[in-house]
């Protein structure tokens, strides 16, 4: 077996450890299920009970079973499940599923015996999902190692979707309603307190199997921040989208995840920014999540976003028009030529884009066809949503409309088409094995366009650029404490660019220091101890004579000295007066499970309020330091308004991608940096201020 999980996820022999005569009983589930589904490999049943359940023969223990099997399930009660799992081990057991629960879930009291699981894992290389797990199933070998009711939600046959969720009862919710919605799902891993398997090692391994092509996850929390960054860029590589909800996104939420599986939530804006720099879809609705993964199970994406619609209601047109609008797509309108061409065939149609052809096309197929063979040919669009309200199934045009899309189909094989249609699941999936998606709710259908898009885009983009080398002479993060000025030094030699300034120690050095500048200068205190400088008064502003200069030195000095007078006072920093540019914020933080992640943001006093920055997991090269640039609402104010000049990004991409290398290559030494303001001009951009908090410190 070529992977650690192929055990657990296609076994050839399972023994089921609590297992009972009773289908209902959650230990007589999986048996029951196996039988029913008739699984493909050899099944024990362990009972020190019974000589027979459901009919085949029971063995006393793990060690009694005729051979050495590939994953064993553990349905018995907390007081002996660590003595069953030990026994698993001995047993040669590659794999085990525990069901049981009373472990770290329930908080400290379950912590020891969570911890003893571990131990064993470890010491024997036993795989383990769980323990206060649903189980595993894999439909195309009928193996069911969960108590869930599956077979009484299955609808589907198994398909290209592999799921992975943390929450055993949400797993089984969601494979219903995927199943409901036309989602063939074959593997699905529900992985509990994840004491060994966890949701990323399960995406990693989905990444690897040929027959899984689409990934939907969810957790509430993620451990091992290395293994997931690896399971996404192993899924991006593969072009395998996956389709992630991350829940905690509020204080409240972040708890109840905390208490529900032991989990760390993170913030919520890390794992926005790291979904997007891997390229995973960021799900808010099990519909959602079901809806993205039904589109991307018939495996086109949009190369471009130049999107055609084309309709036989002029209402829903305007509406489809508005929501493709909404959700960033192009909608460009037809050629002349080609609007002449419609118009002639249909001379009351609707001819810009959206196309409305209008009920027209009911009486004569060809008007239908050809429209849409116009559009598909001529639009240059990149991506086609079609309405045709119940048409497809209707007595008079049920069987007219199959044979146009049939045909359609048969000529553009690669186009990417999706229909909104009112119909049965029966006449539904008609169009469905022609590769057309179907969606009742046309805005539903525009909303998965724009997934299918932003796969697309993801995938079309490849891999990232790699991030840049630290220059070999930067300085490290500091220990300690210090100013601004020495914080914007050691900023300075990662090749971050920063305002000229000098530090001054005396008035005299000011007036000094002052005369080598042209034009007016700001006066700052410089201080370890006083990093929030503008709460106290210590920032002078324009300042541009001598006596001034003085007065500006001993100012400063005095309200340093009243607002603490045990600070380390180094000095007082003259700067150049930078006008002009558009103020930006540039960050560090040190996230729990992420470590260093890079923040930016338009800056200036509101940035706080607003709340418009984006976040990306350090370090990164300079292609996603745009796409962070661009993530955010306001990156217009970039572009020139009101008559200004357009910033020079590629200035602030280069700094942004800087700074996530300083942050990754002293990621134990840093707490937190803020480099606020840092002004890009029409040439180029300066770091103003920097704070450097060192780990250990608030």
């Amino acid at each position: 077996m070529a992977h650690s999980l192929d055990p657990l996820m296609r076994p050839q022999s399972v023994a089921v450890i609590g297992a009972s005569d009773e289908p209902a009983r959650i230990g007589g589930r999986p048996v029951y299920s196996m039988l029913a589904g008739k699984y493909q490999g050899r099944l024990y049943p362990v009972n020190p009970s019974r000589d027979t359940v459901q009919g085949l023969k029971a063995y006393a223990s793990i060690k009694d079973v005729p051979e050495t099997v590939d994953s064993a399930v553990i349905s018995v009660p907390a007081s002996v499940a660590i003595d069953v799992i030990r026994e698993c081990a001995e047993a040669g057991v590659k794999s085990a599923v525990v069901f049981t629960s009373g472990f770290a879930e329930i908080g400290d009291a379950g912590l020891d015996g969570q911890a003893e699981i571990a131990r064993i894992v470890q010491q024997s290389g036993m795989r383990i999902v769980g323990p206060n797990c649903l189980g595993v199933f894999t439909l195309d070998i009928g193996w069911f190692g969960t108590f869930a009711n599956t077979l009484a939600s299955l609808k589907v046959p198994s398909g290209p979707i592999g799921i992975v969720t943390q929450s055993g009862a949400y797993g089984g919710h969601l494979f219903t309603i995927s199943q409901n919605r036309g989602v063939g799902t074959n593997h699905w891993v529900t992985t509990g307190n994840e004491v060994d398997v966890d949701v990323a090692e399960v995406i990693e391994y989905y990444a690897q199997v040929d027959s899984i092509r689409v990934i939907v996850a969810y957790a509430e929390g993620v451990r091992s921040a290395e293994r997931m960054c690896r399971a996404l860029d192993m899924a991006r590589r593969a072009e395998k989208p996956v389709i992630f909800m991350k829940v905690g996104t509020t204080e409240a939420g972040a708890r109840a995840a905390a208490s529900h599986t032991a989990s760390l939530a993170g913030a919520d804006a890390v794992y926005d920014g790291l979904f997007r720099q891997y390229g995973a879809y960021r799900a808010e609705t099990t519909e959602e999540m079901a809806d993205i993964a039904y589109a991307c199970q018939f495996g086109r994406y949009p190369k471009g976003n130049k999107i055609g619609l084309q309709t036989i209601s002029g209402g829903v047109g305007v509406q489809l028009a508005d929501a493709s609008t909404k959700r960033g797509f192009e909608v460009t309108p037809l050629p002349e030529a080609t609007q002449r061409k419609i118009l002639d065939l249909i001379p009351f149609a609707g001819v810009n884009n959206p196309v409305d052809f209008t009920g027209q096309v009911l009486n004569e197929r060809r008007f239908l066809e050809d429209s849409m063979r116009y559009v598909i040919d001529e639009g240059g669009y990149d991506s086609q949503i079609l309405y045709m309200a119940s048409l497809p199934v209707s007595q008079f045009t049920g069987q007219l409309s199959l044979e146009v899309f049939t045909a359609l189909r048969e000529e553009y094989p690669e186009e990417l088409m999706i229909m909104s249609m009112i119909a049965t699941p029966e006449g539904r999936k008609k169009y469905e094995d022609l590769g057309y998606p179907c969606f009742e709710d046309h805005s539903l259908a525009v909303r998965a366009m724009a997934g299918l898009r932003y796969f697309g885009e993801v995938f079309e983009r490849g891999q990232p650029d790699a991030a840049p080398a630290l220059p070999k002479d930067a300085l490290p993060a500091p220990s300690v404490a210090v100013s601004e000025h020495e914080a914007k030094r050691i900023i300075a030699s990662t090749g971050i660019p920063v305002a000229r300034e000098a530090l001054a120690d005396s008035a005299e050095a000011c007036v000094a220091a002052w005369k080598t500048f042209v034009g007016p200068v700001v006066m700052k205190i410089a201080s370890p101890d006083l990093p929030h400088k503008t709460e106290i008064g210590g920032v002078l502003l324009n300042i541009d004579d001598e006596q001034s200069i003085r007065d500006g030195h001993a100012t400063l000095i005095e309200r340093a000295s009243t607002a603490k007078p045990d600070a380390q006072i180094d000095g007082v920093i003259v700067a150049e007066m930078i006008k002009g540019g558009v103020e930006t914020v540039m960050g560090v933080v040190r996230d729990p499970v992420f470590g260093p992640v890079v923040m930016f943001g338009i800056g200036g006093v509101f940035v706080e309020v607003l709340k418009d920055v984006s976040f990306r997991v350090a370090p990164f090269g300079v292609d996603e330091a745009h796409r962070m640039i661009d993530q955010i609402r306001g990156r217009a104010m970039l572009d020139g308004v009101r008559g200004a000049p357009p910033s020079d990004i590629a200035a602030l991409a280069d700094a942004l991608s800087r700074l996530s290398v300083f942050a990754a290559a002293n990621a134990e030494s840093i707490e937190s940096i803020d480099v606020n303001p840092f002004i890009v001009l029409p040439k180029g951009a300066a770091a103003v201020d920097a704070l450097i908090v060192p780990a250990g410190r608030d």
